[in-house]
């Protein structure tokens, strides 16, 4: 996993799985911390994520929102959105585009 940017803007590579959340972790809410505005995650690069990965995704959701942010998802691949749709935390995060408009998918 490899996390590139600053702290408005991020792209995630590789996977974000049990092995690689800590590291992530620090690396997001370190960005979280030290920004305004709205935080951009680009998982476009992003080849996995599991429930621990999924974890630390929504962890800096709700550490943005305490200090006035916004973790923004961009150009999430569709096995992810489906994911988000399924676990219906689509509805909670910010996705760029959206979820359910790209993929046609029916809530």
């Amino acid at each position: 996993m490899r996390i590139t940017g600053d702290h408005t803007a991020l792209a995630i590579e590789g996977r974000l799985d049990v092995r690689t959340a800590a590291d992530a972790r620090a690396r997001l809410h370190q960005a979280v911390d030290t920004g305004l505005g709205d935080l951009v995650l680009d998982l476009a690069r992003l080849e996995f994520w599991d429930a621990t990965g999924l974890g630390v995704i929504m962890g800096t959701h709700r550490r943005a929102g305490r200090i006035g942010r916004r973790l923004v998802l961009r150009s999430v691949p569709a096995q992810l959105q489906r994911l988000l749709v399924a676990t219906k935390l689509h509805r909670i995060l910010a996705v760029d585009g959206g979820v359910a408009e790209a993929h046609g998918f029916i809530l």
